[in-house]
């Protein structure tokens, strides 16, 4: 979503992943609306440093300037309160929700920093999300008896390595800043939306739908344009109000 957004608006994109068809498939889908250069893909996987800086050498080789950089890559898993495991359950969400934006970020910064000024600085934005803020783990994007208890710890990770990022970078010229997405539709939330159903879903919005492309997108472009300059540090949340709905104690005053 945020990918087609820059190149709607005539970025040149690249995105990364670790499987090369679904990336040839994204860029397709991307460069059919990019009213500038075509997009294009690198293969990495984040979860490790090494593969980190295997994704910057790939791309130091093609550019020598990077304007925005979006730290988007984030993975979750369901397992049950007393048999929560380890490996995959803690230490590989935190590798790819946590570690990978410190060294993305710090790998990258010097082409972040080169020509970047105070009034067209370099920019990051981490992809959080709501959960960061909302310590519930068993829900119905979930599978029952089973709980996301690191997921929601890692986002809240994300949400203070954001202000770290943004404390050592300012004096470069580099703005850091965190998006927290509620619900939209991704692989991430596919099962609880096939299971439950959308329209389930939107009976919890306040705006009476879940996020589109452009409520995220749109995000993303004022946080990467002249409008955003003198911003940073910043966690802004995407939820159509939906953390107020969950502690509201008497109906909506109708207007």
């Amino acid at each position: 979503m945020i990918a087609t957004g820059f190149a709607q608006n005539g970025a040149k994109v690249y995105i990364a992943a670790r499987k090369e068809n679904q990336l040839k498939e994204a860029v397709a889908d991307i460069n059919q609306v990019a009213s500038g250069p075509k997009a294009d893909y690198i293969v990495a996987n984040v979860s490790s440093k090494d593969g980190c800086n295997a994704l910057i050498a790939e791309f130091r080789k093609r550019e020598n300037k990077l304007h925005v950089l979006v730290n988007n890559s984030g993975i979750t898993w369901g397992g049950p309160f007393l048999d929560f495991p380890e490996e995959k359950g803690w230490d590989n969400v935190f590798n790819v929700n946590v570690k990978s934006i410190f060294y993305m970020t710090a790998g990258l910064s010097d082409l972040l920093v080169k020509d970047s000024t105070n009034r067209n600085p370099g920019r990051v934005i981490n992809i959080s999300s709501t959960a960061s803020v909302e310590p519930g783990s068993e829900g119905a994007l979930s599978s029952e008896g089973n709980g996301t208890w690191s997921y929601q710890s890692s986002k809240a990770a994300v949400n203070h390595l954001t202000s770290q990022l943004a404390l050592k970078l300012i004096s470069s010229n580099v703005t850091v800043n965190a998006i927290l997405p509620g619900l939209f539709p991704s692989k991430m939330t596919a099962f609880g939306l096939k299971t439950a159903g959308e329209e389930a879903f939107n009976e919890g919005q306040p705006t009476g739908r879940i996020g589109a492309p452009s409520d995220i997108a749109g995000l993303a472009l004022f946080l990467s344009s002249p409008a955003s300059a003198h911003i940073t540090g910043t966690h802004t949340l995407v939820d159509g109000g939906s953390r107020y709905l969950r502690q509201a104690i008497a109906p909506a005053l109708k207007l």
